[in-house]
């Protein structure tokens, strides 16, 4: 694809969650579909028909095996923050059919214990998870996501 070709994909609706446990880290997970270290907090797309909030719940409960009733929901990011692929994952990503991800965020507080956390989902995301400093979240994100964990960061730091 060329870069105005790419330029004119849309961006695919999703939605993220920053899970913060009661020492206020972050949850991520290591990514089951890359050899280098790629951490990520839980996000994913929003089906049609479905609100963010209920997609950002579904996600996380996908993704991790959390559910509704170890959190709360303290905040979401007031704009949909976008960010492009790099161009050589365009046409590799999503059947090539966006040239990012517009996203949602929502901050939201796990109130159950680590042992309630099980990422051996039907369909796993992560390969490993663990509890994060959130002054250390963005130097362990891959690189083409660090302006928007940035922005997540900056747009929930009053609450951490």
């Amino acid at each position: 694809m060329t870069p105005e070709e790419i330029e004119s994909l849309p961006y695919r609706p999703c939605v993220g969650v920053m899970l913060v446990n009661g020492a206020g880290h972050v949850f991520v997970g290591q990514r089951n579909d890359t050899e280098a270290p790629a951490w990520q907090m839980p996000q994913g797309g929003v089906d049609p028909g479905e609100a963010p909030d209920e997609a950002a719940l579904r996600e996380l409960r996908e993704e991790t095996g959390v559910t509704p009733d170890l959190v709360w929901v303290e905040a979401e990011t007031q704009e949909w923050i976008a960010y492009d692929l790099p161009h050589d994952l365009v046409g590799k990503v999503w059947k090539g059919k966006f040239r990012g991800q517009e996203q949602k965020w929502f901050l939201m507080r796990f109130t159950g214990e680590d042992s309630q956390i099980d990422i051996a989902t039907e369909h796993p995301e992560f390969t490993q998870w663990r509890w994060l400093p959130v002054d250390d979240l963005v130097d362990s994100i891959v690189p083409f996501k660090r302006e928007v964990y940035e922005q997540v960061v900056a747009a929930f730091r009053h609450h951490l």
